[in-house]
C-alpha cells in the first residue's frame, strides 16, 4: 500500500526511517467504517510511505463518531501548518492541552509488540470519556470486537502513543509514553468491562493540521459518562 503524501517537516513521519514496523488506521467518519493495516514501512521518501501489509483487517463501528470532514482552506491551514506548531520534550500537560483531552469525543491509540509489530486503534465515546488525574491519562475500555490488539500489545510493551484532534479547529496533541491496563470492578466505571488503561506521559508535541470535521451524530453505542470508582 502506497499513501501519496509528502508528511511536512516536524512531524514524526518526515524521513522515516525504513525498514521499520508500522500500523495504519484508514477511517471513513462518514459512513463509520475502519480498517487496520500492519506491516513494514519500505519507503519514507519525501512524496511517499510504502506499507508492506503483513495483516489488514477491519473492525466494527462501534464509537465511531458520524463526521463530515473537509480540507480547511482558513489562513494558517496550509501544507505544513503547524508543525511544529509549539513542541515539548517534557511530560508535564498545560491547561489547554487538558481541556483538548476532557472534551474529545475521539482518540487514537499506538501500541507496539517485540516481535509482532506495530498496531494503530481507534478509541470513541462520548465527550468526557477520557480522563486527566495528576498528570495521567485514563479510559474506560468498552466492550469491543473481543481482538485485544491493543491491550495484548501494552501487556508486553508499554510503550504508547496517543493522537488527539480537535476537529473544530485542526488543533492536535501527540503524545508518547507507557500505558498499562488496569483490572477493576466492572461496575467501577461505565466501560462495564473490569479494564481501564492509564497512560503516563513522556513527551508531547502539540500541531495542527489543516482539517475540519463537523459532528452529525454520536455513536448510539456510546455508554454515558459516569462518575467513576476508585480502581
Amino acid at each position: 500500500m502506497t499513501v501519496h503524501t509528502p508528511p511536512p517537516a516536524g512531524d514524526p513521519l518526515h524521513d522515516a526511517p525504513v525498514p521499520q514496523h508500522v500500523g495504519l488506521l484508514a477511517i471513513d467518519f462518514g459512513i463509520r467504517r475502519r480498517i487496520r493495516v500492519n506491516g513494514e514501512l519500505t519507503d519514507g521518501s519525501a512524496d511517499t510511505l510504502t506499507i508492506l501489509a503483513d495483516q489488514a483487517f477491519g473492525n466494527c463501528p462501534s464509537y465511531i463518531q458520524q463526521r463530515d470532514l473537509s480540507v480547511s482552506r482558513a489562513p494558517g491551514h496550509g501544507a505544513d501548518a503547524g508543525y511544529p506548531r509549539d513542541t515539548s520534550d517534557a511530560g508535564s500537560l498545560r491547561q489547554d492541552h487538558m481541556e483538548l483531552i476532557r472534551n474529545a469525543d475521539t482518540f487514537f491509540l499506538g501500541t507496539t509488540h517485540p516481535t509482532r509489530g506495530a498496531d494503530a486503534s481507534h478509541k470513541g465515546g462520548r465527550p468526557g470519556f477520557v480522563r486527566v488525574e495528576d498528570g495521567e491519562i485514563w479510559w474506560p475500555d468498552y466492550a469491543g470486537n473481543n481482538m485485544f490488539n491493543s491491550l495484548g500489545n501494552i501487556a508486553v510493551d508499554p510503550a504508547a502513543a496517543l493522537l488527539f484532534v480537535d476537529f473544530t479547529t485542526g488543533r492536535t496533541l501527540q503524545l508518547s509514553g507507557e500505558a498499562r491496563v488496569e483490572w477493576l470492578d466492572p461496575s467501577a466505571d461505565e466501560g462495564g468491562t473490569g479494564r481501564r488503561v492509564r497512560f503516563t506521559l513522556r513527551w508531547i508535541r502539540s500541531g495542527e493540521i489543516p482539517l475540519h470535521g463537523d459532528l452529525l451524530s454520536y455513536s448510539p453505542y456510546n455508554p454515558a459518562v459516569t462518575t467513576p470508582r476508585a480502581a
